[in-house]
């Protein structure tokens, strides 16, 4: 009988991919840089849409029983396929190496006397290594280190916002960003993970309650820590470290900061194992995820983080309608696949890929560059469900 993962183990698996340094900071950029009565419409807005398209997307791979780069095979074709997931590889080894920097970067601020470069090694030792163990057979270790995370987390939350409001940088200091950029910086993260969640939801026990689960617990838990960034811009500073050693917490402060880079790293590293096996079949995801795991450490010591809004906004650009067109394919379409359904496929990506170029540097644009590709993607791959039906 085949180990399936049930209700519980879901909402934990996701709600720890949220809790990480990175979203923490996404959250510190928007506070920094925005008027706080402004940010939270499309901060939430950002973070629910993307909730329902990980759904959408997570429940494709449950029904299948596929992992994500199997399951758009049918959408894209086997070439296809392999191209998304050449790309899902590259994309997950740079957010590995920049999750991992910023959690160095993190524990450098907490007076910490090793080299940058020996502590990105270190994190990328433990992810390896639970990567290699595996996630079946660490579920309990697993469960343990999220509920110790989520305890030290709400007890920094606590004492970051006990008797204080949210507050943003003065407006002398801040270049504020508008509507869509802050909705863009909030849809951001959960459009990263589009090309990674049914790799966990083609093995849940039930696919829908399972699969709602998973994106009801990554979406809150993402929220918590934009707002727990956003949280650390009213104390005054921009810096993670800075904030937990005003708090007044030393070691729980390392603890949080390890303990939550190594888990999303965990989940990422998994994932681009996962992928390899969707380019090669004789690949052993294990061994693959080990190696991105060890590589993302070079990357990170190599200075990725110089290039992490632009490495945001490139995510969001390939697999936003990537997802449109697998939506759309999966729901819609229920004839067989052919090649000129593939190429169609294909296109419908690519301009919406190209649209997002061409808007994201735009100020003042009707919506954002995320939903103009989505509704661009999808509505070119909707024209094979109009001409089958004239047909």
């Amino acid at each position: 009988m085949e180990n399936r993962t049930g209700h519980f183990t879901n909402f934990i698996i996701w709600f720890g991919v949220a809790i990480s340094v990175s979203e923490i900071e996404a959250g510190i950029q928007i506070g920094s840089l925005s008027a706080v009565d402004s940010l939270w419409f499309p901060l939430i807005l950002g973070h629910l849409i993307g909730g329902v398209l990980l759904f959408f997307v997570g429940l494709i791979g449950a029904r299948l029983r596929l992992n994500a780069m199997e399951s758009i095979t049918s959408t894209f074709g086997n070439y296809g396929s392999k191209f998304f997931a050449i790309l899902n590889v590259t994309q997950l080894l740079a957010w590995v190496a920049v999750l991992n920097a910023q959690g160095a970067m993190a524990l450098m601020g907490l007076n910490l006397q090793i080299p940058f470069g020996l502590v990105c090694i270190v994190l990328a030792i433990l992810v390896a290594l639970w990567v290699y163990v595996g996630l079946q057979r660490s579920s309990r270790i697993t469960t343990v280190v999220m509920v110790v995370l989520t305890l030290l987390l709400a007890i920094l939350s606590f004492k970051f916002f006990a008797g204080n409001t949210f507050a943003t940088m003065p407006a002398a200091t801040a270049s504020k960003l508008g509507f869509w950029n802050i909705f863009e910086i909030s849809i951001a993260m959960p459009i990263s993970w589009l090309p990674v969640i049914s790799d966990y939801t083609k093995d849940v026990k039930n696919p829908i309650k399972d699969t709602a689960l998973s994106a009801v617990a990554y979406t809150l838990a993402s929220l918590w820590m934009y707002f727990i960034g956003i949280g650390i811009v009213g104390l005054g500073t921009t810096s993670i470290s800075q904030a937990i050693l005003i708090s007044g917490l030393g070691v729980q402060g390392i603890i949080i900061v390890v303990l939550s880079t190594v888990t999303t790293n965990f989940l990422a590293a998994n994932s681009a194992g996962e992928s390899s096996k969707a380019i090669f079949n004789r690949i052993n995801p294990k061994i693959a995820g080990v190696v991105i795991s060890m590589l993302s450490a070079l990357l990170a010591i190599s200075g990725i983080m110089d290039h992490y809004v632009n490495f945001l906004y490139l995510i969001a650009s390939v697999f936003a309608p990537m997802a449109a067109v697998l939506l759309v394919s999966f729901y819609f379409i229920k004839s067989e696949s052919d090649i000129w359904t593939w190429c169609w496929n294909i296109f419908s990506w690519l301009v919406g890929f190209l649209v997002y170029q061409s808007t994201v540097n735009l100020d003042s644009i009707v919506l954002g560059p995320t939903l103009l590709a989505i509704i661009v993607s999808a509505a070119l791959t909707y024209v094979q469900v109009i001409r089958k039906k004239v047909k």
